[in-house]
Parts: structure tokens; C-alpha cells; sequence
């Protein structure tokens, strides 16, 4: 009630400020002015006077004809103001003290929020995040209301489903993946996104009924990327890592080079590295020509090509790629001091490069190197 009252009292000073000038006469104020002007000149001309800048003749010609006129002006009787000119300027200001103050309490009560409490600044900062969020749960509820009068719409459907999987609704994204595979037909990529959530609703575990998902995927396209890593994490998850890491190996091969989750895949096939499996970082070539060696022999090779490769980019050190293969290689070896220590390096090297080293520092982290 307090801040009310301040804000009536700062309009009605203001209001005052501008609009009483209109309620005055003007005319005595200008008379004053002229005497005070007058009798300044005629102290001007005594001091000019006094030290000599003017003769005494004209001195005392401009001392007559400033007198004579502060006297016209003194003497003069002020011409009244038209009492109906006056009267309109005090109507108009009290006019305009009150209404300006009904006009904009009648503005604000509509489009105002009178009633609303106070509203803290930081519950502001968080509320501009959360209302992204609260936005795009109003447009899945307009949609969902939509789905529910045109249960058959698939495009809806198909519209939903990741938005709900990307909302953490991973039950319901299940359904709707599931009426998407109904009404827009078979793929791959249908049966790839429904095991996808079906694996997200069991906390990443990707259940009997998930990988039968993503062996219907593979069975439509064998090459599906989404299909073929699923199931590669599935055979991980059940202790094949040798299995695991060859599917990666071949999902990879085919990869290409700009592939978004070609890094995700990459670690992946790091994190299983032991076992049968070679290093990532070898071409097709080397990993068939290692099959007959010993462990020893196949090791000592790998360690060569790591030590040729590191050798190399002291050399030429702008080969991001080149970098994020050694630090990987050193990570499935299990040198991860020799890890962090390449990917020192690669920083330096690539230190004058914006984009390089972006792009560096998003390999880095993908491989859990982001130190």
C-alpha cells in the first residue's frame, strides 16, 4: 500500500510541475524582468565609467535614455490578462490533473498486473530456463489432445515420440514409437528408435525385448548405425566384448569421416579395447594381418605404430584427428598418464586454431580426457 501511495504522490508532483505555469499570469514576471534589466544597464555604464572605456557625454546620453525607459517600464500600468484566456489554462490544468491519473489507472487495471506478488530476481533467472521447458510440455499436451481425437494420424505420431524420449517420458515415448511403427509402416529406423526407448526406460540396459528391436532394424538395413551400436552395447553388456568391439570395428569402417556419433562409438570400442580386439586406431589391413601373432608380437606392433604415430604429430602437430587416435590408442593400451600427456600436447599444437582446437576439446571430452 506504501509503494501505491509513492506512486500517487511522484504523479501528482509531476502532473503539478508541468501544469502550473498554466495557471499563472505572465505578464508581471516579464515587467520585473525588464526593470531588473534596465537597472543593470545602468549600472554597467557607471562602471565603464569609472574606468574610463566610455566619455562622459556619452556616458550620461545613455543614462537618459535607459532611464527614461526603466521609468516607461516601472511606471506602466500591467495590461490585465483576458480573463477567458486564463480561465481556459486553469480549467485544462485541473482537467489534466485528473484525468490524467483515471486514464492510466483505466490502462493498467486491464493490462496491468495489479494483484501479482513480488517476484525476486533470482526466481526470474530460473524461471526464463524453466519456461523453455513449460513451453514445449504445453505444445506435447496441444499434441497429445490432438492424438487422442486422430488416434491413426502417424505423423503425429512420429512427431512425438523423440520429443517424449527427449522429455525423459520414456514409457510413454515406448507408446508412441509403437503406434508410429503402426501407422506409418515398417523401418529401420521405427524399430531402432523403439528399441532405443525401450533401453532408455531400463536405465540403459538393453533388454531381451530391446535387441530383438534392433535385430528386426538390422534385419531391414543392415548398415542402420543406431542398430548396429545397440547391439554391439548389447554384447558388451552380456560379457562378449570381442563381439562387441567387432561390431563397432565394422560399424566404423563404414562410417563416415563426419559421422556425429562416430566419437561415441570410438569410445565405446576404446572402453573394450582388451581381449582379442585391437587398437581402434589400426586400419582393416593391420587388424588382418595381426591375426596370426602372438600376443607379444601383436602388441609390440601396436606400440610401434603408437610411437611412429606420436613421432609424427611432434612433427605436424595440426592433425586433430591424428591426436585424438593416440590419446585413444594410449587409453586402450592403459597408459593414461601418457594419455593426458598427448593431449597436452595437442592443445599446444593446436593452441593458435579456434577451431582446431574446439574441435580437439570435444574429442577430448568424448573420450573422458576433457581435463
Amino acid at each position: 500500500m506504501t509503494l501505491w501511495f509513492v506512486f500517487a504522490l511522484m504523479t501528482v508532483a509531476a502532473i503539478f510541475a508541468v501544469l502550473l505555469p498554466l495557471g499563472r499570469s505572465g505578464r508581471a514576471q516579464n515587467q520585473g524582468s525588464e526593470v531588473a534589466v534596465y537597472k543593470d544597464q545602468l549600472a554597467e555604464i557607471e562602471r565603464d565609467l569609472a574606468a574610463g572605456l566610455i566619455a562622459a557625454p556619452e556616458a550620461e546620453a545613455a543614462r537618459v535614455e535607459i532611464s527614461r525607459r526603466l521609468l516607461a517600464a516601472a511606471g506602466s500600468e500591467p495590461a490585465s490578462e483576458p480573463k477567458s484566456s486564463l480561465k481556459w489554462r486553469r480549467a485544462a490544468a485541473v482537467l489534466a490533473l485528473v484525468a490524467l491519473p483515471l486514464v492510466a489507472v483505466g490502462v493498467y487495471m486491464p493490462l496491468g498486473s495489479p494483484m501479482l506478488r513480488d517476484f525476486p530476481l533470482a526466481q526470474r533467472e530460473r524461471g526464463s530456463g524453466s519456461g523453455m521447458a513449460q513451453s514445449l510440455e504445453n505444445l506435447v499436451v496441444q499434441v497429445e489432445q490432438h492424438l487422442e481425437k486422430n488416434p491413426t494420424d502417424g505423423r503425429g505420431w512420429n512427431v512425438l515420440a523423440p520429443v517424449l524420449e527427449r522429455l525423459g517420458r520414456f514409457d510413454d515415448a515406448v507408446r508412441a514409437y509403437r503406434n508410429s511403427l503402426t501407422y506409418n509402416g515398417e523401418s529401420a529406423e521405427r524399430r531402432s528408435d523403439l528399441g532405443e526407448a525401450i533401453a532408455a526406460a531400463a536405465s540403459g540396459v538393453v533388454t531381451a525385448e530391446a535387441k530383438a528391436e534392433f535385430e528386426r532394424a538390422h534385419a531391414l538395413n543392415g548398415d542402420d548405425p543406431k542398430a548396429n551400436y545397440f547391439l554391439g552395447l548389447a554384447a558388451e553388456q552380456d560379457g562378449r566384448k570381442d563381439d562387441a568391439a567387432n561390431i563397432w570395428r565394422a560399424l566404423l569402417a563404414k562410417a563416415p569421416a563426419d559421422a556425429p556419433w562416430r566419437p561415441l562409438v570410438q569410445t565405446s570400442l576404446a572402453r573394450v579395447g582388451g581381449g582379442g580386439a585391437t587398437m581402434p586406431a589400426l586400419s582393416d589391413e593391420t587388424v588382418a594381418a595381426s591375426k596370426d601373432m602372438n600376443e607379444g608380437d601383436r602388441n609390440a606392433m601396436v606400440r610401434g605404430m603408437v610411437e611412429r604415430l606420436a613421432t609424427r604429430l611432434k612433427q605436424n602437430g595440426d592433425d586433430v584427428e591424428g591426436w585424438l587416435r593416440l590419446v585413444r590408442a594410449y587409453l586402450v593400451m592403459g597408459d593414461r598418464d601418457k594419455a593426458v600427456g598427448a593431449s597436452s600436447d595437442a592443445r599446444q599444437a593446436v593452441a593458435n586454431d579456434a577451431a582446431r582446437l574446439r574441435q580437439l576439446n570435444e574429442g577430448l571430452k568424448t573420450l573422458g580426457v576433457d581435463g
